[in-house]
């Protein structure tokens, strides 16, 4: 590759290089402001109501199927299409509040992680517990997530500081899948090619570790203490194809009242401070997105809940008034965020039970 014909931007930049005209044109000619232009509610969910939803995601590749989990001990998957939006299925089994979930990549399967100790995998068809995976330790599952590569791999984290691969077709621990971070692990996210894992703690840490796609075994590799006894709520990793934008980023939510954007700098999974802007966010498990189509942009967006009941577009290229857009609406803290695969839709959850379908203004 001529590195010349790619280097029209800084080095660090994130927004794709002029080379990439047909990828913008997918997005068409607006701007960020005007891209992220959310009208009005398209549907409020609140079957979950007086309990935290503290995940929600649209299924991958889908614009009207949305799953999320609740301290109530429950799952919903929710469909917005045909009208009127409605809870397709609840997933009912576990004995205490789910933490957290995970769509498989072809939408079949759910992955759940909840304080009673176990590991669920769902059929999403007819909310089916396939099989049930009691954590060896009997601590609290605080987080979980799909190996990209291989689906029949999950990584979980819990409440005794420890990270375990699992085996979701046997329910077997990974020989060698497992390591132990500083605190209770409370987020996760794999880089797309699966090779490095970032996993953070409620002591402040990220650590990255290397994985190996034929055994399932996990290397530690580096840590940085983002904030001695901050929690590290939420980690979203993306990186780019190298007609686009260069740099592989890591999204990191900390309990510091700023949303943290990193540059990944090496193979190892090393993070250096590219970027924070300014969010209430103190003590809640409150989480953040890229925007999916954002390498198709001349801007760069993500998104966030935040502590002040309001969901927060931020421009990661622009150096003053960063704010993009602000959507208010919510009762209690927003703690996630999730695009559906076009952006067309937005949905956001708070610490009251609520869930709300946002609709992108049409043009």
């Amino acid at each position: 590759m001529n590195r010349a014909v790619y280097d029209e931007r800084p080095p660090g930049s994130l927004v794709p290089t002029s080379v990439a005209e047909a990828s913008r044109a997918m997005a068409g000619d607006t701007t960020l402001s005007e891209n992220y232009a959310f009208a009005g509610m398209h549907h409020i969910f609140d079957q979950h109501v007086d309990s935290a939803v503290p995940r929600l995601q649209f299924a991958n590749d889908d614009k009207h199927l949305l799953a999320c989990c609740s301290l109530d001990g429950t799952l919903s998957i929710m469909t917005l299409s045909p009208p009127p939006a409605s809870v397709k299925v609840t997933l009912k089994g576990h004995g205490g509040p789910v933490t957290d979930f995970a769509w498989s990549l072809s939408n079949d399967i759910i992955v759940s992680t909840s304080l009673d100790g176990t590991l669920r995998i769902w059929n999403t068809e007819d909310g089916r517990c396939i099989r049930e995976v009691r954590d060896p330790e009997s601590s609290e599952l605080l987080c979980c997530t799909f190996q990209p590569m291989n689906n029949n791999l999950t990584v979980v984290g819990n409440s005794k500081h420890h990270l375990q691969v699992v085996n979701i077709s046997t329910g077997k621990k990974v020989k060698g899948g497992s390591s132990k971070l500083t605190g209770r692990v409370l987020s996760l996210s794999f880089d797309a090619p699966g090779r490095i894992l970032w996993a953070g703690d409620d002591r402040g840490s990220i650590f990255s570790f290397l994985f190996d796609m034929a055994t399932g075994k996990l290397t530690k590799a580096k840590r940085l203490v983002v904030s001695e006894g901050s929690s590290i709520c939420s980690i979203s990793a993306r990186s780019w194809i190298s007609r686009e934008a260069r740099d592989p980023s890591l999204l990191v939510n900390a309990c510091v009242n700023k949303l943290l954007l990193y540059r990944v700098v090496d193979n190892e999974g090393t993070l250096q401070l590219k970027r924070s802007f300014p969010i209430q966010h103190g003590s809640q498990h409150v989480h953040s997105i890229f925007c999916p189509l954002m390498s198709f942009r001349q801007g760069a967006c993500v998104v966030t809940g935040s502590e002040d009941a309001c969901v927060y577009f931020f421009d990661v290229e622009r150096n003053t008034k960063a704010i993009v857009n602000k959507l208010q609406g919510h009762g209690g803290p927003v703690l996630d965020v999730s695009f559906n695969c076009d952006e067309s839709l937005l949905a956001s959850a708070d610490s009251t039970g609520m869930v709300i379908i946002w609709r992108r203004e049409q043009k």
